[in-house]
């Protein structure tokens, strides 16, 4: 599988870091927010994260048209989904957006894409919340398309850095899902990219 248009949908602090990182590398690149006023402000140009180093990543990434912003998933040959997980005061995840994400990808589905979750999320949030959403397209995840979990490892202030130098877990529901995942990431990670299962790594 050849990655060359990636959609990261959540263009938050690790969304739109690693949609630009994406642009760099040379990938066509569609980043998805649900917010009007993000969508806006990254379209004129502004950033509406404090991370050193991004606002002139993200300009130079949609002045090569290698970084597309809108509101709405397009098809793509990976989907990154990177929205926020808060907890309810009983210390539960509230997966609504990871949901929803899941939901708005269905209908650009296709045979041979890759799924990535990368929200901070449960174990077992993947095979259980996931692929059960994705297979509402008719598709079988492990047979038509791939599905991986890679936990984000990054603190703010070196963001950019670290995305690249740091190691990596890539998780799959099969292993073929988890070489896919590493595949996708080794488009600019330089750390070690290991590969496990999609509830360990979670």
């Amino acid at each position: 599988m050849e990655f060359k248009t990636v959609c990261v949908i959540g263009l938050g602090y690790i969304g739109l870091p690693t949609a630009s990182t994406f642009a760099k590398a040379g990938l066509q690149v569609i980043g998805v927010d649900v917010n009007p006023h993000i969508i806006e402000s990254l379209q004129n140009g502004q950033v509406h994260i404090y991370e050193p180093g991004l606002g002139t990543l993200v300009k130079e990434a949609i002045n090569t048209s290698n970084l597309v912003i809108s509101s709405h998933p397009v098809p793509a040959d990976a989907f990154i989904i990177a929205v926020p997980t808060p907890f309810y005061e009983n210390k539960k995840a509230d997966l609504s957006f990871v949901i929803s994400a899941a939901e708005s990808i269905i209908p650009h589905l296709n045979k041979g894409n890759l799924v990535v979750l990368e929200s901070t999320s449960p174990p077992q949030t993947t095979i259980n919340i996931l692929v059960p959403i994705l297979e509402r397209s008719g598709l079988k995840a492990g047979v038509d398309f791939s599905v991986a979990y890679s936990p984000e490892r990054v603190l703010p202030g070196q963001i950019l850095q670290e995305l690249i130098e740091n190691a990596r877990v890539i998780g799959g529901i099969d292993q073929k899902s988890a070489e896919a995942g590493k595949k996708l990431y080794q488009t600019f990670v330089k750390g070690e990219i290991i590969t496990t299962t999609a509830t360990t790594a979670e």
